[in-house]
């Protein structure tokens, strides 16, 4: 089958290898030639302009966005002119679904069809397959289904699923109408920023059993340790998330990247703790707030993000004001 895609970054561009390694002809366009010609050599069809690239495919022509979600509604507004009556636009990016939702009822006044993929799968996706959820016309969906079922990572080793009976075993869902798929991808998303700040809470929290045996200053401004005789343990993180990836409960393909990044530099030295959101975990608590859904731990999750960017800063500043004001507590030097 035929597919245009429009994005060739970290995962637009391995999307492409691994539909063309399935057999799909793949008609590719970027703003940056030189990801348009590496693929070219890998054997995609190049364009050089979005109107070359329009002109190259078949009707009904599908075209993937894979692009980030500030920019994507204008560039698909502008795919969407050069398309005619039966043709098929697919965002695959992290956009909002609410954009999906308005995008899918103009287009569908031109008689266009609006697809949204939520895809998770990150710079893995090429060798273990797209997790795909997906919102859209029925008839446009069943036309991409052979698209979806090779991105996605095929049924679990050893199972065999009637296909009849659904794809989900397969690694793909079609969720609902246009904006069921990136709303179900923005709650997965959410999901993942309270299960990583959960990892990272704990392991901190094994990292700082040894505080027993550390020397802390005699001064109205720490805390004592009370009962130092408990925190004596020099726990080697890198094994405990080896050993948790082995029949725990909490094993997780995340957990296995953790204890991988954990292996590589126990000390995490190449990173400075700035997490960035790029907008899911924002959405899914306005969604949360919207259908009144309690999510304390994807709030705090989602809020200490806000913190590792320095948004606290002033407020931790005005705390230390604030102490030295009523009390004359100055602020002890950083360790």
């Amino acid at each position: 089958m035929q597919i245009g895609m429009m994005g060739l970054g970290r995962m637009g561009a391995n999307m492409v290898r691994r539909l063309q390694r399935d057999g799909h002809e793949c008609v590719v366009y970027d703003i940056n030639p030189a990801s348009v010609e590496a693929l070219v050599k890998e054997g995609a069809i190049g364009s050089g302009s979005l109107e070359e690239f329009i002109g190259k495919l078949a009707k009904p022509r599908a075209v993937w966005l894979m692009l980030p979600a500030a920019i994507t509604g204008k560039v698909a507004d502008q795919v969407a002119a050069l398309l005619d009556k039966g043709d098929i636009i697919i965002d695959g990016g992290n956009s909002n679904y609410r954009d999906a939702v308005d995008l899918a009822a103009r287009y569908a006044e031109k008689g266009l069809a609006f697809v949204d993929v939520g895809t998770s799968g990150g710079v893995w996706g090429l060798e273990r397959g797209y997790c795909l959820m997906i919102g859209g016309p029925d008839a446009a969906v069943k036309h991409l289904d052979p698209i979806f079922a090779s991105l996605a990572p095929g049924a679990d080793q050893g199972a065999t699923p009637d296909k009849a009976a659904g794809t989900a075993p397969f690694g793909y869902l079609h969720c609902g109408p246009s904006g069921a798929g990136h709303f179900v991808k923005m709650v997965h998303n959410g999901i993942e920023y309270g299960v990583m700040a959960a990892y990272a809470e704990g392991v901190n929290i094994l990292k700082a059993a040894s505080s027993g045996k550390a020397k802390r200053s005699a001064d109205a401004e720490t805390t004592p340790l009370s009962e130092p005789q408990y925190y004596q343990f020099d726990i080697d993180l890198p094994a405990v998330t080896e050993v948790w990836r082995h029949g725990s409960v909490i094993g997780s393909w995340l957990l296995d990247l953790t204890a991988g990044a954990l292996k590589a530099d126990p000390a995490l030295a190449q990173f400075g703790g700035r997490v960035s959101d790029s907008g899911e975990g924002r959405w899914t608590l306005k969604a949360a707030i919207d259908t009144g859904v309690p999510a304390p731990v994807l709030s705090a999750a989602l809020f200490d993000r806000f913190s590792s960017q320095g948004e606290s800063a002033f407020a931790d500043k005005l705390l230390s004001a604030m102490r030295y004001a009523f009390g004359g507590h100055l602020e002890k030097p950083k360790a």
